[in-house]
């Protein structure tokens, strides 16, 4: 093929291609259309910080849109104004090269920093506000703990003290109220993780033997997917965790269910224990553990949990809380007000009520905390959980995990 063919249809195709991508960067902006909006999307945003990350990320697309307009503008212009139109000019020698026009180079060289300027403005202002809660809205700031552990975390509400017992301490749910501003205290105990709401925040280290926070703030109320955003081990990809942001009312409802001891079900006379699910199946490697109906509308399925599962067998939960302690589950979990005061793993005193468990990995339902209690190696690879199933010798039969769901689960 002729080179002067190669180039008009290379232009061709460049013209092309360059109006599907201006189109699809124009189009950027209607990100529901590109199907940007998923549980961990930095474009749909849902509270003050994470917008004005977004608006540094926009201001950013933008000048380099106009960069890439100029540069592939200038590009084009000079591959159709000079290119070899006859088979003479194909064989003709190039003319002399030089440097080119001072003033061009130095007007390059100008609106390269303006283009930086531009970005930078935005960014610094984004940079002082992100840093911390605003002194005008310092007054109303929430504050919670964050503790990053392989491979979960734990939240501690330092405003909200239980007797005889510290701080109201929960695992991998962090129920914030929406419209405040909260104020995270971010620690690592064993090797640096990486807090990260995208919808709600940026992320920031979690590093051992040093304090370190951030802020966010929910607009209304809603259910936010975290992630840990800095590896730490086997586990790292699943190491996650859920935000939830409830009204006011909704929000010192859970605080008041939250600081209370665990819940009791006695069994009712002559009862005797009946299990409410069928025996465990076998699952595939790395099978999800979160249904269609939870993932579509996962704030109404969370608030569904916090009411008492239906047909509960008081005489199968006591038989799980006695196999709770004889099981040596106390020695590593706490449940308040039933004489478990671990504190190697999460905080179970109201397990029942969360959505998720295994720190956001599987759906809170009675098949799917027993395919954890049965083998959590398989389903979190190197949890100290299973190395505890090991270095204590602890087995169990099917009928000891069926009693062990019914308990964890009627603790609301």
């Amino acid at each position: 093929m002729r080179l002067s063919s190669l180039l008009t249809s290379t232009a061709r195709w460049g013209r092309a291609s360059f109006a599907l991508g201006a189109l699809a960067v124009l189009s950027g902006c209607d990100y529901n259309f590109w199907q940007m909006d998923g549980h961990q999307s930095t474009i749909s945003v849902a509270g003050p910080v994470a917008r004005s990350q977004l608006d540094v990320f926009y201001v950013t697309c933008w000048v380099t849109l106009v960069i890439f307009i100029l540069v592939g503008g200038v590009l084009a212009y000079a591959t159709l104004k000079f290119r070899a139109r006859t088979e003479a000019e194909e064989k003709a020698v190039p003319p002399e090269q030089g440097h080119g026009n001072p003033l061009i180079e130095l007007g390059l060289i100008g609106a390269s920093v303006l283009a930086l300027v531009i970005i930078a403005i935005p960014t610094l202002k984004g940079i002082w506000y992100t840093y911390d809660v605003p002194e005008e809205r310092k007054a109303d700031t929430y504050e919670i703990t964050a503790t990053g552990y392989q491979w979960w975390f734990k939240f501690e509400y330092p405003s909200e003290q239980i007797a005889g017992t510290g701080s109201l301490t929960t695992g991998n749910e962090l129920v914030i109220p929406a419209g405040r501003p909260i104020r995270v205290n971010v620690r690592g105990i064993d090797v640096i993780h990486s807090f990260w709401v995208p919808k709600l925040a940026g992320k920031v280290d979690m590093i051992p033997n040093r304090g370190n926070f951030l802020w966010m703030q929910a607009d209304e109320p809603g259910y936010f997917w975290g992630q840990c955003a800095e590896y730490c081990g086997d586990s790292h990809a699943v190491m996650r965790f859920r935000v939830i942001a409830l009204s006011p009312k909704d929000f010192a409802d859970w605080v008041a269910q939250q600081t209370s001891p665990a819940r009791n079900v006695a069994p009712k006379a002559g009862e005797t224990p009946k299990a409410q699910f069928a025996s465990l199946r076998t699952f595939k490697q790395n099978e999800t553990g979160i249904t269609d109906k939870y993932d579509v509308a996962p704030l109404e399925a969370w608030k569904a949990k916090q009411f008492p599962e239906k047909g509960e067998n008081g005489a199968l939960i006591a038989q799980g809380k006695a196999l709770f302690v004889a099981k040596t589950c106390a020695g590593c979990h706490e449940v308040r007000g039933h004489g478990a005061a671990g504190i190697t793993g999460p905080n179970l005193t109201h397990i029942g009520a969360r959505s998720m468990i295994a720190a956001g990995l599987i759906e809170n339902n009675a098949e799917q905390l027993q395919r954890w209690i049965h083998n959590p190696g398989a389903v979190k690879p190197g949890n100290k959980m299973a190395k505890g199933y090991i270095d204590n010798n602890i087995k169990l039969s099917n009928e000891d995990e069926v009693a062990l769901v019914a308990y964890l689960q009627s603790l609301k």
